[in-house]
């Protein structure tokens, strides 16, 4: 196994440049798919609904084919940047033997971007409003079309579906930020451990054993509710083994710049794991259920003990909407629970207990209330940031 010490420190500073923060569009990623190396093949597969061209990116002259998409959903941009990541490393890296031997064992083709109408609008749905990730059986846009025609022909022998997840999720007890998760999706109803879901969930394994070193008790596993209209459980249907990747919440990093890192490094992971099972006839499930599932209990905020006019000693969680405004996403902090919340934590906790907290006369105490800063006993506010590039 390649040490995944030195991979991060790599990945600190040879990075793409060129990709931050969250709200990543084809204008973006098209200038660095027009200069990647010769190492690699871009090719236009198609267009989407507003005729922005959908590109994949095939490199490796391997057997074993690896086949991957990202912002499926348009607002789910950190696998994108992690991808971009992979393929400078590959580049930057392509006379060591390690790197050598994955682009002789391997064919890689990756999409990274298959919803430019929903990146383009920040939104994770098309500019059909439908969510790709529902299409999987109807397959009535074009994008869900170009996918099922990409794996059709290609015939992978393992996907991997990369997507993001909002901050709400946790793991464990007391819980964690869920930083990052996965999934080896069910392939029928009774969510039966097949043969092609165990090399999934081996890989899955392996994953977070590598993981365990940077983010402890922070990996999770997502619900393998069955659901044959989704891409992951269509082609675990069809016995290829599929991975789900979900880029979490590293605490204070909205722009998931830290997240993207543990991406890369699970790209990485995941091939040399599939190396691995390669000699393995029965590839083992079980480490894979002892990592701990999902589950809804983080506010982006939480203030405890606030004393609210009517209502009396209470909690308050606020929840950060992301929104578009010009090219800069914001983070638009709103009432999301008025409650004692005892079952749920907040990235970010204040304790305004024997504190008297000011209000504006009309303020609204209701759901969906945009609440940006609170006086406390006559001294400054304090205050909610919204700027991407300002927050926490």
């Amino acid at each position: 196994m390649m040490n995944y010490s030195a991979l991060k420190d790599w990945h600190n500073s040879h990075k793409e440049s060129a990709l931050f923060r969250r709200y990543i569009t084809l204008n973006t990623i098209q200038p660095l798919l027009d200069t990647l190396s010769n190492l690699f093949s871009v090719a236009v597969l198609g267009y989407s609904v507003e005729n922005r061209p959908i590109s994949k990116v095939t490199f490796g002259t391997g057997p074993i084919r690896v086949l991957g998409w990202s912002q499926m959903h348009g607002n789910e941009s950190t696998t994108t940047k992690a991808l971009f990541d992979l393929f400078h490393w590959f580049e930057s890296n392509k006379e060591e033997s390690a790197v050598i031997r994955l682009l002789t064992e391997f064919t890689f083709t990756m999409v990274p971007m298959l919803n430019p109408d929903g990146a383009e609008a920040y939104t994770r749905i098309n500019a059909n409003k439908v969510d790709l990730n529902r299409d999987a059986q109807d397959c009535s846009q074009p994008e869900s079309l170009i996918l099922k025609e990409l794996y059709t022909s290609l015939k992978p022998d393992y996907c991997l579906n990369l997507h993001g997840q909002r901050t709400i999720f946790g793991v464990g007890t007391p819980p964690k930020s869920a930083i990052v998760s996965f999934l080896s999706p069910s392939q029928d109803a009774l969510r039966t451990v097949t043969h092609s879901r165990k090399k999934g969930m081996a890989i899955i394994s392996d994953l977070n054993e590598m993981l365990q070193e940077f983010i402890p008790d922070s990996v999770g596993r997502y619900d393998d509710g069955f659901n044959i209209n989704c891409v992951g459980d269509t082609l675990q249907h069809k016995n290829i083994p599929t991975i789900l990747f979900e880029a979490g919440h590293f605490p204070g990093d909205y722009d998931r710049e830290t997240t993207r890192v543990f991406m890369f490094l699970s790209l990485i992971r995941v091939f040399e794991s599939v190396l691995l099972l390669k000699s393995e006839e029965t590839p083992s499930s079980n480490s894979y259920f002892s990592i701990p599932e999902n589950k809804k209990c983080f506010f982006d905020y939480i203030i405890r003990n606030i004393d609210l006019p009517e209502i009396g000693v209470t909690d308050m969680a606020i929840q950060f909407e992301e929104k578009l405004v010009g090219a800069e996403l914001n983070f638009i902090p709103k009432i999301a629970q008025i409650a004692e919340l005892v079952d749920f934590v907040g990235h970010l906790e204040i304790d305004l207990e024997a504190q008297k907290p000011r209000f504006s006369a009309d303020f609204n105490f209701e759901i969906g209330t945009i609440i940006e800063k609170i006086q406390v006993n006559g001294k400054l506010p304090t205050t909610f940031s919204v700027k991407s590039n300002n927050l926490l």
